[in-house]
């Protein structure tokens, strides 16, 4: 039967609609994707394990990723459209290794983030975050959802910064074969961080843009680095050749994020959450002892309310807090916090260049 359905853009209005659509999936059993070559292997991670049940039985289900090397994790020939990656590694491993994205054949990746940060992880402490295009469950369970179509080619590379060998990398990349329309922009996400930001400066999310496309997503991991309230920031949008004041300003940050006064109970606590498009799902304390600052993880993502351009984007955050005088009279202070920031966002082909990613020392969580 040929149908019209090309099988993108899945919900539950269109999932029992039938498509030509073909479905495929990458793991280490089967690291081409390749129909019927599902749990061939003879040799693996687990071989030590499965040794009295033979071929088929869990032999190859994870990668080793050597120290200061790049591991392939998926080549695919288009057109089609990648709809879930599902990873998992030991936390520590989460600022250490690289997930990068190329689309078809392309020199530079349009994604490049730390492994963690990507999926709102970034402070290499296990987190759940329970939202739309991505979810990580116990323990550490990483999912994807955002949809990400190619034309041409699509290869994933996960680099291992450290010089240690990384054990046990698992992961699971599904995707469908079909045509792409034309109206479809390829997915992208990239990582920065203010590790303090300077004095009277705000911390760029995402600069160096140009083409047409819309922003989809903000990740925050927020170190505090002074005592008293620090999400007074505004986060602003800088739009189509907007140079000094931008087009879209928002209010504070627990504002941008979907949250009001502080993110406080009654009580005088913190309340994290954890819903479809917005969160704070993690908040690390002090223990009196090695954790000796707050930090924070908190996502964006606008699903339903993206943020088009037409030529180019800036996105940029204040680290704003308060301070009182010995009067006892409030205003406005600026802050010098840690805050490392992962920018989601479509755009049409090709991209410009993103920012040297900084080397193991300046990633590591501090």
């Amino acid at each position: 039967m040929k149908t019209q359905f090309n099988g993108m853009g899945m919900c539950l209005g269109n999932l029992s609609q039938l498509s030509n659509a073909v479905t495929r999936s990458i793991s280490a059993e089967n690291p081409t994707g390749g129909k019927g070559i599902g749990g061939m292997a003879t040799e693996g991670t687990c071989t030590i394990y499965s040794r009295e049940l033979g071929r088929g039985w869990k032999i190859s289900p994870s990668i080793h990723v050597a120290g200061k090397t790049s591991a392939v994790l998926a080549d695919i020939t288009g057109p089609g459209v990648i709809q879930h990656i599902w990873m998992t590694v030991d936390p520590h491993a989460w600022r250490q290794l690289i997930l990068r994205i190329y689309w078809d054949h392309e020199d530079t990746p349009s994604v490049e983030v730390p492994i963690g940060d990507f999926f709102a992880n970034g402070w290499c402490v296990r987190c759940n975050v329970n939202s739309f295009p991505l979810a990580v469950n116990p323990a550490g369970g990483f999912n994807c959802y955002w949809e990400m179509p190619f034309r041409q080619h699509a290869r994933i590379t996960i680099e291992n910064l450290s010089s240690d060998l990384i054990r046990g990398f698992t992961y699971q990349i599904s995707y469908t074969l079909t045509e792409v329309p034309d109206e479809h922009a390829y997915f992208h996400a990239q990582w920065r961080r203010s590790n303090p930001v300077k004095t009277m400066q705000v911390h760029t999310i995402l600069d160096g843009v140009g083409g047409l496309g819309h922003y989809v997503g903000t990740y925050l991991a927020w170190g505090v680095h002074n005592n008293g309230w620090w999400g007074e920031g505004e986060i602003k949008f800088y739009l189509d050749g907007d140079q000094e004041w931008p087009t879209i300003c928002g209010t504070g940050t627990e504002d941008y994020f979907g949250g009001a006064w502080g993110f406080e109970l009654p009580q005088g606590q913190y309340c994290i959450f954890s819903s479809a498009f917005q969160g704070v799902p993690q908040l690390i304390q002090p223990d009196g002892l090695y954790q000796s600052q707050q930090r924070f993880g908190m996502y964006r993502w606008h699903v339903m309310d993206p943020i088009r351009f037409q030529q180019d984007i800036r996105v940029t955050i204040q680290d704003l807090g308060w301070r009182s005088t010995m009067e006892g009279q409030m205003r406005f202070a600026t802050r010098q916090d840690d805050i490392a920031s992962t920018a989601f966002w479509y755009q049409t082909e090709p991209h410009g260049p993103f920012p040297a990613l900084p080397g193991l020392n300046d990633l590591e969580v501090i």
